[in-house]
C-alpha cells in the first residue's frame, strides 16, 4: 500500500477513535503521579489556575471556531465519516486550517502541565502530533477530493496548525451563542472532570485519603451545574437549534 493511502486509512481509523487520546493520557498521567516524585505535585493554587487557564484557552479557540461556523463544517464530522457541505475559509479558518485540533491541544496541555513533568509534557506533545497528524491528513485528503483546486489554493496560504493572524478574513456569519452552547457544553465539562480526577488521585497518592481540594470541588460542582442546566435545555427544548448552523 502506498504511504499516502496508508496515512489516509490510519487517519480515518484514528478519527473515528479520536476520543481515546484524552482517556489514554489521563491514565498515563495518573500512573506517572503514582510512580513519580509526588512532592512535585503538591497543591499550588496559582499554578493550577494557570493550568486550568491553558485548557480554557483551548476551549475558547473551539468556541470561536464553532460560534461562527455554518452547518456541516467545523467538526460536524461523524463516527461514520467526514461531512463538509462547504469549505470554511473565513474567520479563524483564514488563519489556521485545523483550529479545533489546535484548541484540543491546549485543552490537553493544561492537565499535562498539572503533572509538573517536563519529559511527560514533551512526550505528550509528540504523541499528540503523531496522533492528530494522521487525522488531519485524512481530513485534508477528503476535502481535496471534494473541493479540488479551491481547497489547494486555500491550503497553500493558510498554515495547518500555527495561526498566521495577518491573513485574517472576517467571518461570513455572526457569532451564535446558542450554537456554541449546543456543541461545546460537553467538552467544557470534560475539562473540569479531568482536573478533578487528577486532584482526587493526587490527594490520595499523597495522603492515602480520598478527598478533593476545596477549590477543585467548588469548580467541579459549578461546572456540573452548568452542564446539567444546558443539558436539560438541549434535551427538553429547541432553543439551541439555529437554522443554518
Amino acid at each position: 500500500m502506498a504511504l499516502v493511502h496508508e496515512f489516509e486509512n490510519s487517519g480515518s481509523w484514528l478519527f473515528k477513535r479520536r476520543g481515546w487520546l484524552p482517556v489514554l493520557l489521563i491514565v498515563a498521567g495518573i500512573v506517572m503521579m503514582y510512580l513519580g516524585n509526588r512532592q512535585a505535585i503538591l497543591f499550588d493554587l496559582r499554578d493550577e489556575m494557570i493550568f486550568l487557564g491553558v485548557s480554557l484557552f483551548g476551549q475558547l479557540i473551539r468556541i470561536l471556531t464553532v460560534g461562527f461556523a455554518p452547518c456541516n463544517t467545523s467538526g460536524r464530522n461523524t463516527k461514520a465519516g467526514q461531512i463538509a457541505d462547504e469549505l470554511n475559509v473565513t474567520g479563524i479558518y483564514s488563519v489556521v486550517r485545523h483550529p479545533l485540533y489546535l484548541g484540543n491541544f491546549f485543552i490537553i496541555l493544561g492537565p499535562v502541565l498539572f503533572l509538573r513533568s517536563a519529559w511527560f509534557a514533551v512526550v505528550t506533545c509528540l504523541i499528540f502530533w503523531l496522533y492528530y497528524e494522521r487525522i488531519m491528513f485524512a481530513e485534508e485528503q477528503f476535502l481535496r477530493r471534494k473541493f479540488g483546486d479551491v481547497y489547494d489554493k486555500w491550503s497553500e496560504t493558510v498554515s495547518a496548525f500555527i495561526p498566521i493572524f495577518s491573513k485574517f478574513i472576517p467571518p461570513k456569519l455572526t457569532f451564535s451563542v446558542r450554537n456554541v452552547l449546543r456543541r461545546e457544553y460537553h467538552s467544557f465539562f470534560i475539562v473540569f472532570i479531568i482536573f478533578t480526577l487528577l486532584d482526587l488521585f493526587r490527594n490520595y497518592f499523597l495522603t492515602e485519603k480520598i478527598y478533593l481540594t476545596r477549590i477543585w470541588m467548588y469548580l467541579f460542582i459549578s461546572a456540573a451545574f452548568v452542564w446539567i442546566v444546558i443539558r436539560m435545555i438541549d434535551k427538553l427544548t429547541k432553543w439551541m437549534e439555529v437554522k443554518g448552523r
